[in-house]
């Protein structure tokens, strides 16, 4: 049995739980986690103040989480290996600076999932908030590795400065998708908003949205109709990670824009062609 918390009490003041971590949970005992200290605001309480936990992390390197979790942040932070299961609605930093390992969310999940991750994978079935994959304010480098597949939508600044990875979304997607990407791939199957790509240097960004003609800023330079054989090669991936590829999308062809030409310009958002 995987090692299990459950919420028994809601909190209206956020829960942050990094201290969790699964490199340390396998090795102790089921009281040794209950006392565990996690941040209720700004007072440490003991784990058990607010979940029942059972089963082990020993063997199968497992941890779930259940119930209504949306005040609870840093679940799966600094994740470096093994699976950690969310059966609920998440908070904030989900998965941030994760390196290894992998995340399934069957729910939503709040703002800042896998904010400068460099490694593992994060897979949400339902919704997710703003500042996917991003850095932090002050930072240099948002998402350097790894993937976070979305099923629904996702708020705006999705890949901020990302560096490396990919970010698949299979819904609609806010404002400033890729904003200062530095590298990196950004895929969107529904709707976009606007200023996508703004000041990014290289990397990739597919708005797919069928029956949709998404905005590309004047400093993109219209480039050629295509149907890029690596396009294959992500779509593949994302079917073998059981993410939803829309049918249309696998047939093509793309309209391609380099740019950002304001910055380095050797970014390009390829669109699907209706």
């Amino acid at each position: 049995m995987p090692l299990t918390f459950r919420l028994h009490t809601e909190s209206s003041i956020p829960l942050e739980v990094d201290s969790l971590k699964l490199e340390t949970l396998r090795d102790q005992s089921l009281p040794e986690i209950e006392k565990t200290e996690i941040f209720r605001g700004n007072q440490k309480v003991p784990v058990s103040e607010f979940f029942d936990v059972s089963g082990s992390a020993n063997e199968d390197q497992t941890v779930v989480w259940e119930g209504n979790l949306a005040k609870v942040k840093l679940i799966g932070a600094h994740l470096t290996e093994g699976t950690v299961h969310v059966e609920g609605n998440v908070g904030m930093h989900l998965g941030a600076y994760m390196t290894g390992g992998e995340i399934r969310v069957v729910g939503d999940a709040a703002d800042w999932v896998g904010a400068e991750m460099s490694g593992g994978r994060i897979h949400i079935q339902g919704n997710a908030g703003n500042l996917l994959g991003a850095v932090y304010r002050g930072g240099r480098k948002g998402m350097r590795g790894g993937e976070i597949l979305v099923e629904g939508n996702v708020g705006s600044e999705v890949g901020h400065t990302m560096r490396r990875g990919l970010i698949a979304i299979g819904g609609n997607c806010g404002d400033a998708a890729g904003v200062g990407m530095i590298a990196g791939t950004i895929f969107v199957f529904g709707k976009s908003g606007i200023r996508n790509g703004a000041g990014m240097k290289r990397g990739t960004i597919g708005l797919f949205g069928s029956g949709h003609s998404p905005e590309v800023l004047p400093t993109f330079r219209k480039a050629n109709v295509y149907s890029p054989s690596f396009l294959q090669l992500y779509f593949r991936f994302l079917s073998e990670c059981r993410f939803s590829v829309p049918e249309n999308v696998l047939r093509g062809p793309f309209q391609r824009y380099c740019g950002d030409l304001l910055e380095m310009g050797k970014g390009e958002i390829l669109t699907l062609v209706n």
